[in-house]
C-alpha cells in the first residue's frame, strides 16, 4: 500500500518515533526509581504500584480499544491517541505529589498502552511479513515535547489506513470479542507474551535501585548505565531484524531467550564491582531481553486474520501491560530494603524471571505452528 521507497522510510520513522517516545516514558520510571523514593517519601512496594499504575491502566485501556480500534480509519486514532498521551506525560512532569503523579501516569499509561499495539497493527497492515523483523520532572517534559514534535511529522508522513474497514462485522461486537480472546492459538499468543514481559519487567525496574544500594554505584552514573543500553539496543535493533529475517524467527528468539538469562542472572545477583562491568552487563542486559521482542512481535502477528489484527493487537497490549503491571508489583513484594539501606531478595526476583524467559523458550514453537493454521476471523468461525 505503500509506494515509493523513501516514502516508507518516513512513515516507518514516524511510526517508530511514536513508539520509542511513549515506551521511553515508560522507561523513565526504570532509573528514577531512587530519586523518586527519597524526594517522594515512599517505600519498594509504593514504587512497584507506581510502576503498575500505568500497565494497568494500559491493560484496561487496550481491552476497551478493541470495541473501536477496527472501527476507525488508523492514522487518525493514532494521531489523535498520540495528542492525548503527550498531554498526560506533561501533566506528570508537573505533578506535585506522589498521589497526583500516580493518576497522571495511569492516564498516561491509558494512552500509550493503546498507542503500542495500534503502531504494530499498522505495521502489520501495511509492511510485508518477510521485512518486518526490524531532577525527576524534566524528564516528562522533555518527553511530551519530543512527542509534539513526532506528532507533527505522524501528521505529514503517515497515510490514510481504512483497508480494515470493509471487513467491519455486523453484530455483536462483545461476542466477536471474545471469540477473539478465546481461540486456542490465540490464548497461547497471550500466554507467551505474558511470561516475555514477566522475564523482564520484574528485573527492570529494581536495577537502578540495586546498582546504588548493594553494588556501589554512584547515584550520577545511572543515566549512563540506560544510556549505553539504549544506545546499544537502538543499534543492535536493525541487527536482529536482519537475523530473524535470515535465519528465521523462532530460531533468533529462542538463541536470545537462552542467551538473555546469563546477564539477567548477573544482574540480580552483583557484588560490588568496577562500574566498566557493570555498562557492559548491563547493556549486554537491555540488547538481549528488549531483542526477543522483535522476533516475538513479528510471529505473534501472524497468528491473526487481518481483518481482526487491530482487535487481536490490542488484546496483546494489554496482556503485556497486565503482565508488566503483575511483574513490578510482585517483584516489589519480593525485594525489601534492610535496615543497613541494602535491597534484599532480588536474587529470587532473577530465579523467577529466568524460569518464565525458559518458559518462552518452549512456547514460541507452538505460537509458530499456530500462525500456519487457518485465522479466526470474526464470526465466521469459532474457536
Amino acid at each position: 500500500m505503500l509506494g515509493d521507497q523513501r516514502h516508507e522510510r518516513f512513515f516507518l520513522f514516524s511510526l517508530a518515533g511514536i513508539q520509542f517516545t511513549h515506551i521511553l516514558d515508560f522507561m523513565i520510571m526504570m532509573p528514577l526509581g531512587p530519586e523518586f523514593i527519597r524526594e517522594l517519601n515512599i517505600n519498594t512496594h509504593e514504587f512497584g504500584l507506581l510502576l503498575s499504575s500505568y500497565t494497568f491502566a494500559a491493560a484496561i485501556a487496550g481491552i476497551f480499544a478493541t470495541y473501536f480500534v477496527d472501527r476507525f480509519e488508523r492514522r487518525i486514532l493514532l494521531l489523535s491517541l498520540y495528542g492525548c498521551f503527550i498531554v498526560a506525560t506533561l501533566i506528570c512532569g508537573l505533578a506535585p505529589d506522589y498521589h497526583s503523579l500516580f493518576v497522571a501516569r495511569a492516564f498516561a499509561g491509558a494512552f500509550g498502552g493503546i498507542l503500542g499495539s495500534l503502531v504494530q497493527t499498522i505495521i502489520a497492515d501495511s509492511i510485508p511479513f518477510e521485512r518486518r523483523g526490524l531532577g525527576w520532572r524534566a524528564p516528562f517534559i522533555f518527553i511530551a515535547l519530543i512527542s509534539t514534535l513526532i506528532l507533527y511529522l505522524g501528521y505529514r508522513n503517515i497515510p490514510k489506513i481504512t483497508g480494515h474497514l470493509d471487513h467491519i462485522h455486523e453484530g455483536s461486537r462483545l461476542s466477536q470479542i471474545w471469540t477473539i480472546f478465546f481461540a486456542k492459538q490465540h490464548l497461547r499468543a497471550f500466554v507467551f507474551m505474558g511470561f516475555i514481559m514477566l522475564t523482564g519487567f520484574s528485573v527492570i525496574p529494581y536495577i537502578a535501585l540495586y546498582l546504588t544500594a548493594n553494588v556501589g554505584i554512584d547515584n550520577s552514573y545511572i543515566s549512563l548505565i540506560y544510556l549505553c543500553g539504549g544506545l546499544a539496543t537502538l543499534l543492535s535493533s536493525r541487527m536482529i531484524g536482519h537475523l530473524a529475517d535470515k535465519y528465521g524467527k523462532v530460531k533468533v528468539f529462542r538463541a536470545l531467550a537462552i542467551i538473555s538469562l546469563i546477564p539477567l542472572l548477573v544482574t540480580t545477583n552483583l557484588m560490588p564491582v568496577p562500574l566498566w562491568v557493570v555498562l557492559v552487563n548491563s547493556t549486554a542486559f537491555f540488547v538481549l531481553v528488549s531483542g526477543r521482542m522483535i522476533p516475538a512481535m513479528a510471529i505473534v502477528s501472524q497468528v491473526v486474520d487481518a481483518k481482526i489484527r487491530g482487535t487481536f493487537m490490542s488484546l496483546v497490549g494489554s496482556v503485556q501491560m497486565l503482565a508488566s503491571g503483575l511483574a513490578s508489583v510482585i517483584a516489589g513484594m519480593v525485594v525489601t530494603i534492610g535496615s543497613d539501606g541494602k535491597m534484599d531478595h532480588y536474587n529470587l526476583v532473577g530465579y523467577g524471571a529466568a524460569i518464565c524467559g525458559l518458559l518462552t523458550f518452549y512456547l514460541v514453537g507452538y505460537i509458530h505452528k499456530d500462525s500456519q493454521l487457518p485465522k479466526i476471523a470474526g464470526h465466521s468461525q469459532t474457536p
